[in-house]
């Protein structure tokens, strides 16, 4: 009998031991390894060495104290960006939660209670036979007075719980990069919106010296119809263009309002002038571009690292799914005092301990385990792609904006000379319709024209400027 029960024993325990070892074998996935290649250069860029204009700070990059106090505004009390700042908070509250999971649990408990069960009932029955000691009968009713502390701990064999705080960690300062980022956007877009304000006032200006020009055009063309020299036509054409050059600056105007609103916006003000400087617009200089090598935008730009992390706590919560089919320990322990009388509760004798162990692993019907490993792959295969992604627009934006500064360069130069040639004909074609040797129309002509390429040339200078900023972004700066 004692054999056939060792038998029985054995088979059992085997028979468990097959099936949680089936229950503990992972499932085969489909993996996929993040390519972080990049070419070795840049093209357009101007140097082929590591000197790169990323690390440099925005305070020191942006020279003009007007633009750089604006940026502090915008860094102090842009609220998008104190809202990703809670974010931040959060997945750091979340590294505290995680951290929790794998320490013991301790709680301090304390109660009281009252019982009085039925006289004719099993208890009841066995309460009437029971003594504390010879004399003492069991007393009635019940009261319990209970205290002491309980402990509860998950043993981590599988590194499941700590893998779960290294992904809480990872999202964290993934959410640090995350706002990094969004840093370098504003800087930029502050900068851009800045410039694109001195261009505007640059733009008004030219309007109203061109006005002023006209004007006078006007004053000698109505001179000269009523010395009969020129017809009510010649007249009508004049003050048309005036009128269209005036209408112009109203255009201008709003721009100017909503561009002002645009920086009061981003740094948390209600509309309010935004104070600039618009002198010299035209001879800012374009500073030469150090763009580095493309390897150093892995680490310069923070999206990129952002991806990068957002990857690595992918891979992490694969490894945290996966521990859910392998069994779970626990264990449990208590010690405290409990007794029927307040009076007996610190005696020697109402000391009571309790220490327990358990494991639990799942056998059937392990659906919800198996969708949950699946998904924490199929979103690292999601994190690898991301990333890779991220990479190849990071690069692809380099490119451009190293595109644009060179022929926005090429183009100013090639404008300005053509500025210069019609302020020239300006002047030129109003002597020569004063000396009766050139027709009206040819002064409006050229007048047209030369406000065109005037405009043409500041709308450059300012695309120049952008590309410039941009490069800046690109590379990764402005967040430091």
């Amino acid at each position: 009998m004692e054999m056939k029960k060792s038998k029985i024993y054995k088979y059992t325990s085997l028979a468990l031991f097959i099936v949680v070892f089936s229950g503990c074998k992972a499932l085969k996935l489909t993996s996929k390894t993040e390519n972080k290649a990049v070419p070795s250069t840049f093209p357009y860029a101007q140097f082929s060495d590591t000197t790169n204009i990323a690390v440099i700070n925005w305070r020191t990059y942006f020279t003009d104290s007007n633009l750089t106090s604006l940026i502090e505004q915008a860094l102090d009390k842009n609220q998008e960006l104190n809202i990703v700042q809670q974010e931040i908070e959060i997945n750091r509250n979340e590294i505290r939660a995680r951290k929790g999971e794998y320490l013991p649990f301790v709680t301090l408990h304390g109660g009281a209670s009252t019982e009085k069960v039925g006289k004719y009932t099993r208890q009841g029955a066995v309460e009437n036979q029971l003594a504390i000691r010879p004399g003492t009968p069991f007393p009635e009713p019940l009261h319990d007075y209970t205290y002491g502390a309980y402990a509860s701990w998950e043993v981590d064999v599988w590194k499941k719980l700590r893998n779960a705080k290294k992904a809480a960690v990872s999202r964290y300062l993934a959410s640090i990069d995350g706002k990094n980022f969004m840093v370098t956007q504003l800087v930029s877009e502050i900068a851009s919106t800045y410039y694109e304000l001195i261009a505007l006032d640059n733009l008004l200006t030219i309007v109203k010296n061109n006005i002023t020009i006209q004007n006078d055009a006007f004053e000698i063309i109505k001179q000269q119809k009523n010395a009969a020299k020129v017809s009510q036509l010649a007249v009508n054409r004049f003050e048309a263009q005036l009128l269209n050059t005036k209408n112009l600056q109203y255009d201008i105007l709003q721009q100017i309002v909503a561009a002002e609103n645009k920086i009061n916006f981003l740094i948390g003000a209600f509309p309010q002038p935004v104070t600039r400087s618009t002198a010299a617009f035209q001879e800012m200089t374009i500073g030469v571009v150090y763009s580095g090598v493309p390897a150093q935008m892995l680490t310069n730009r923070p999206d990129i690292r952002q991806a990068e992390l957002a990857l690595q706590a992918a891979k992490l919560d694969v490894k945290v799914a996966r521990a859910q089919f392998y069994p779970t320990y626990n264990i449990q322990s208590g010690v405290g005092l409990q007794s029927f009388k307040l009076a007996y509760l610190f005696f020697p004798e109402s000391i009571l301990y309790s220490l327990a162990g358990d494991m639990v692993t799942p056998l059937v019907n392990r659906n919800a385990i198996k969708a949950l490993y699946y998904n924490s792959n199929a979103k690292q295969i999601q994190a690898v792609y991301t990333y890779e992604q991220t990479i190849l627009k990071a690069y692809v934006d380099i490119v451009n904006q190293l595109a644009k500064v060179d022929n926005y360069q090429k183009s100013y130069d090639t404008k300005l000379q053509e500025v210069g040639l019609l302020t020239q004909s300006v002047t030129i074609s109003n002597s020569l319709f004063n000396a009766a040797r050139a027709d009206y129309m040819e002064v409006l002509l050229t007048q047209r024209e030369a406000l065109s390429a005037n405009v043409e040339l500041v709308e450059i200078k300012l695309k120049q400027v952008n590309a410039q900023l941009n490069i800046y972004r690109a590379l990764g700066g402005g967040w430091k």
